[in-house]
This record gives C-alpha cells, structure tokens and sequence, in this order.
C-alpha cells in the first residue's frame, strides 16, 4: 500500500562538504527513489524543491513530497545516519504522512553526535511544554517544569552514558505525534 508523504527540514553541514559525499549518504533514499542523483528527486508537487544542496551555505535543504510504501521509514532513517557525520549540528527532520483518516506527523533527528541529539530534543521538550504551559500558568510555574524536563534528560543522559547506548552514533531517532491544526 502507497501512502504520500512529505519530507521537510534543513540540516546544516560541516564546511568543506561536497555534494558528492551529501549524494553518497543520501544514496539510501534515492535508491528507494530510482533515481541517480538529487536533481532527480523531483517532488510531486511542482512547487516544492525536491532535495537540494547550497553548496554556498552548506545546507541540505528538503521539501519533498512522494508516494511511499512501508519501507520508507527505515531507508529514510539509513540516510539521515549517513547525514550525520556529515552535519554541523542537530537537526529535526519533519516527516508528514497524509491518511484517509488524518495526517501523521514525525519527527527524525540527525546530528553529529548522539548528545547533539540528545540536546535538540530536550530543547524542543522544553520549548513544546513551556508553550503549552505557558496559556494556562505564569513564567513563574512554566519554568519550573521546564527544570524538571531539563533534569529528566540529564539523568537520561547518564543512564545512556552508563548503558553504553552514547557510543552508537544513532543519527535518527523517531518521535510520533498527531498532526496539529493551525
């Protein structure tokens, strides 16, 4: 079964990278694709960039949409990896699939490390909650949950330190939520 699926997000890349080595990591989901190179990983929709590389500003720039099948995720996933080593810096990576039922949004992480990671999604935890917090109490009260949210993702940090999940270089790590209306 096919479902369409938007990819959106930029990732910032390490200075000196070529669109060689972006293609090489990419290689994954273009395989997926059928197609040789970016350029050809045209989106379905004619006013979306597809997958492009600003070889100025080292930015991996994507907005694409495509019909997907169930493996989709894991090739994914296997190219946001291979991004990793290649990125200056965290980055979330917003994947939308359209059901007959309602959107699915999730988000993908890809960084340089696991603790860049790791401190993209506390700050995203702590930015999410506090603008939740924040229609109902004060700064007061919303920042005190966010030092509770801060100290969650230190001891699990070091929980993942003492279990030795740190030394994999995990570059994706998915997280589900329901499409939220605007």
């Amino acid at each position: 079964m096919r479902t369409e699926v938007h990819v959106h997000g930029s990732i910032v890349l390490v200075e000196g990278v070529t669109a060689g080595q972006v293609e090489g990591a990419l290689r994954p989901w273009l395989d997926y694709l059928d197609v040789a190179s970016m350029k050809e990983a045209r989106s379905l929709e004619q006013d979306e960039p597809g997958i492009v590389f600003d070889r100025k500003r080292y930015v991996l720039e994507v907005c694409w949409t495509g019909d997907v099948g169930r493996n989709f995720q894991g090739v994914l996933g296997d190219a946001l990896a291979a991004l990793g080593p290649l990125s200056e810096e965290a980055a979330t990576i917003e994947i939308t699939y359209f059901h007959d039922k309602g959107d699915e949004v999730q988000l993908m992480f890809v960084g340089p490390t696991p603790k860049a990671i790791h401190d993209l999604q506390r700050r995203l935890m702590v930015e999410e909650v506090s603008n939740l917090l924040g229609r109902q109490f004060g700064a007061e009260d919303v920042s005190q949950v966010a030092a509770v949210i801060n100290r969650l993702f230190a001891e699990d940090w070091q929980r993942k330190q003492a279990s030795g999940e740190t030394a994999v270089a995990t570059a994706t790590q998915p997280h589900t939520r329901p499409k939220q209306l605007h």
